[in-house]
């Protein structure tokens, strides 16, 4: 089977990237002079692209997961803030609630960006997260394949200080929210596709800011570039970044058109980017030598962001057992789910081999 991007899809991806390089610098978050995600998402918000996933019914264009992926990827390499993201997540969630009120209230707020949504997820030990929640208007919670919406101005909301500081997380203190009882029993699936979108995102920046510097760098008069320790490096990357990619796409592409299949295809397509975006990341900064470890150069964003989004909902370790158990392998063995994730990337580059 052959997968590959239409002309549509194509030209969704290259107006989020266009947007983003005029918009966006993600080097401003280094000096703290961004003038802050909410002028970004108004840009977002005027481009319709907040309408991108949601049902026709409530307002949205009624696109797929597999382009909402792509929006997503975008401002991953941008290192764009996560309020999209979250909005976004939120939005999947409220539509995939099995009651009509729901969706009434708060999908007309998502779609038009009037009354924005924030994601996050509640922890097995009662801990929550929500990202970018402050200024939304509600936060929806991720909780044991349910979702809980909750008043952000009375969530007990506290500033999280992370590892990325591109993103704003916050502490989740107060619980009480109303259930969205989702019915869709994949639809958390779908966030951790978009998670591994925007990974892919984050490794593919960091991979070419590795190459630029291996081409301009000189040392003993060669491009470092030229040296196999450094080209054998960058090669590495590159089969890291289009194995994530291509897992990614065939998830989406699950999600939208082959639904039973999706629990196995979400997981691979996570730890996939998961590993991806870690190994490239680190990877780069090794590449740009001393430069790497300054604060000034950008390269460190990356490898923050990848660390930050990579613990997002379920973990590359609670994938891999997810994957054993879908594939009968029982008890996890880390060679033989190796091997099938190893298989399962294999398929999906041959599907979406351009």
């Amino acid at each position: 089977m052959r997968f590959d991007l239409d002309d549509e899809q194509r030209a969704i991806k290259q107006a989020v990237h266009d947007l983003c390089e005029a918009r966006y610098d993600p080097a401003a978050a280094n000096r703290r002079e961004s003038s802050g995600p909410d002028e970004f998402w108004s840009e977002l918000t005027r481009s319709g692209w907040t309408q991108l996933s949601v049902p026709q019914r409530w307002g949205g264009q009624g696109a797929g997961v597999l382009e909402l992926s792509l929006v997503v990827e975008e401002l991953g390499y941008a290192l764009a803030p996560a309020t999209f993201f979250g909005n976004a997540a939120a939005g999947l969630l409220v539509a995939a609630s099995q009651r009509d009120e729901h969706r009434e209230r708060w999908l007309p707020g998502i779609v038009s960006g009037e009354r924005r949504a924030a994601f996050g997820q509640v922890r097995r030990d009662g801990a929550g997260l929500a990202l970018d929640a402050e200024g939304a208007a509600i936060a929806v919670l991720a909780v044991d394949g349910d979702a809980v919406v909750v008043d952000p101005l009375s969530a007990g909301l506290d500033v999280a200080d992370g590892i990325d500081v591109t993103r704003r997380m916050h502490r989740v203190a107060a619980m009480s929210g109303e259930p969205l009882h989702v019915g869709q029993p994949h639809a958390v699936d779908c966030v951790e596709i978009l998670i591994a979108a925007e990974l892919v995102g984050v490794a593919q920046h960091a991979m070419e800011l590795a190459v630029e510097h291996a081409k301009q760098r000189q040392q003993f008069g060669r491009p470092i570039g030229a040296y196999q320790a450094v080209s054998h490096r960058c090669a590495d990357m590159l089969v890291l970044v289009e194995s994530a990619r291509s897992a990614v796409l065939s998830a989406a592409w699950t999600a939208d058109h082959e639904p039973d299949g999706l629990p196995f295809a979400a997981s691979v397509a996570k730890v996939a980017a998961v590993n991806a975006a870690w190994h490239v990341a680190a990877s780069a900064l090794q590449v740009h030598g001393g430069m790497g470890f300054t604060w000034e150069h950008p390269i460190h964003l990356f490898l923050r962001r990848a660390s930050a989004s990579s613990r997002l909902l379920g973990s590359a370790d609670q994938h891999l057992d997810r994957v054993a158990a879908l594939t009968g392998l029982g008890r996890p063995d880390h060679a033989q789910v190796e091997a099938a994730l190893s298989s399962a990337t294999d398929g999906a580059a041959a599907m979406s081999r351009h």
